[in-house]
């Protein structure tokens, strides 16, 4: 167990803890609280995703320990870890590090929809209470972190910082496979030992619906892996999603005026709607082809002001409209302009989840046929292999808030674990080496080491 002397905040902020399943808020912030109910997010919230489930089944009593360890800290009497029921391997093995243990945490099985891993979501399903709108798990006594979190957080509580990520690789390659890999190896060198069975492909950095799709070729090749990479989609240029994903904003506003047809289907569907907050995005995409007529503050509000709900998950878009158009990437438009006017949007603090809520969750089986990738649907990661590259890039944000400030100079020599970047004043996290070696470029946005010249 535990037997570090630092106090537990000071030692997850050491270790440069962030969220890693995607988010990357820093841990030592989140959990310097006192919540009744600790949730660990196990669900694998996107389509295709290996990452959690390896976890899951290689780390239980890890993960367990650090549960407990962080329950405690928080003062959280119900401890719950969430994640699919279809996951059977990962529960058998979840439940029989809990038994080892002697441990009181609740296995809570979750149907397979899409987004179960949205932690607004899974604390409604666990708790029964709807987070306010554009709040916290916090705000309704809970406290939510992802599975890899927790095992990072378990490296922490036995002296490792935060260097190394586990993710997965899937999509176009010879099988679905999992890396452990340092943080900062290139995603060309994750891709390359999964075995792409296309050459000219586009990636996405994380899950089909809410990752990260890197511009072009050179991007690609700069793209590193971080705290927050879970996952690599490799597909071909032209697949379905990367059409969608460049269209321009004058487009899809044409869209929107053309074609919309008002069946309230993006709302029905709304993740967040349902839930109990006030977002309907069938009454955005009926109003923005004339957002640039409205002058008036209070009438931009009253037209757009359930835009900042919005939670980008793009169930509306990517599945709930029949016309194919782009409710989503609307709404986050209209967030950033709501800001720019200074729009404040009044919060309901009290949501009450709406009576249909278990009747509209969306099938994943249906939202993968829908994203065209069913051919690689029910295909799992069997191995694990950790790639040792030659050079890392890390850079020095890899969270939310601050980027971390250089520590380090050109030539310096590091060892793994040693701090590259320290916090920022304010919202920010350390970042580490996660290799031996020697600096051979360093600035603001991150540093590059070479195990070469060790």
């Amino acid at each position: 167990m535990w037997c570090i002397t630092l106090s537990f905040i000071d030692t997850v902020k050491d270790a440069g803890i962030v969220g890693a399943g995607g988010a990357g808020f820093p841990t030592h912030v989140k959990l310097n609280a006192k919540a009744e109910c600790f949730i660990v997010n196990a669900a694998e919230c996107e389509p295709l995703i290996e990452t959690d489930k390896y976890l899951c089944r290689t780390f239980a009593d890890q993960i367990v320990e650090a549960v407990m360890v962080t329950a405690a800290h928080i003062g959280a009497s119900h401890k719950v870890i969430a994640l699919k029921g279809k996951y059977k391997e990962e529960i058998a093995s979840l439940k029989a590090a809990i038994s080892r243990a002697n441990a009181d945490i609740e296995i809570f099985e979750m149907p397979t929809f899409y987004p179960a891993g949205d932690e607004q979501t899974m604390v409604q399903m666990v708790t029964g209470r709807s987070v306010p709108e554009r709040g916290l798990p916090l705000d309704v006594g809970a406290v939510v972190d992802n599975v890899g979190t927790m095992l990072n957080l378990y490296e922490a509580l036995h002296g490792a910082p935060v260097t190394e990520k586990y993710l997965s690789v899937v999509g176009e390659v010879k099988e679905p496979i999992m890396l452990k890999v340092p943080i900062g190896t290139p995603v060309t060198e994750c891709i390359a030992a999964a075995q792409p069975t296309i050459r000219d492909y586009a990636i996405i950095l994380g899950g089909p619906m809410m990752g990260k799709i890197p511009a072009d070729d050179k991007a690609i090749a700069e793209a590193v892996v971080t705290k927050t990479t879970g996952n690599i989609i490799v597909l071909p240029k032209d697949h379905y999603l990367f059409q969608r994903a460049s269209l321009p904003l004058d487009t899809i506003k044409r869209q929107a005026r053309a074609a919309c047809i008002q069946c309230k289907m993006c709302t029905d569907l709304c993740p967040r709607y349902m839930i109990g907050h006030q977002i309907r995005p069938n009454l955005v995409m009926r109003n923005i082809w004339r957002e640039d007529q409205i002058t008036d503050n209070q009438e931009y509000l009253a037209t757009f002001g359930d835009a900042m709900n919005c939670c980008d998950c793009g169930v509306c878009e990517m599945f709930a409209c029949p016309m194919g158009l782009s409710p989503r990437k609307v709404n986050s438009y209209i967030k950033g302009q709501l800001r720019a006017k200074g729009i404040q949007v009044p919060r309901n603090m009290e949501p009450v989840a709406r009576e249909a809520i278990d009747n509209r969750r969306v099938p994943t089986h249906r939202l993968i046929a829908r994203l065209g990738l069913a051919e690689f649907d029910g295909l799992h990661a069997h191995e694990c292999i950790e790639l040792k590259p030659e050079t890392v890039y890390v850079p020095f944000r890899q969270h939310i808030g601050k980027p971390a400030v250089p520590a380090k100079a050109v030539g310096d020599r590091v060892t793994k674990g040693e701090v590259l970047g320290a916090a920022a004043e304010g919202l920010s996290a350390n970042i580490h080496a996660s290799m031996n070696g020697v600096i051979v470029a360093i600035d603001e946005n991150g540093a590059r080491i070479s195990g070469k010249e060790v």
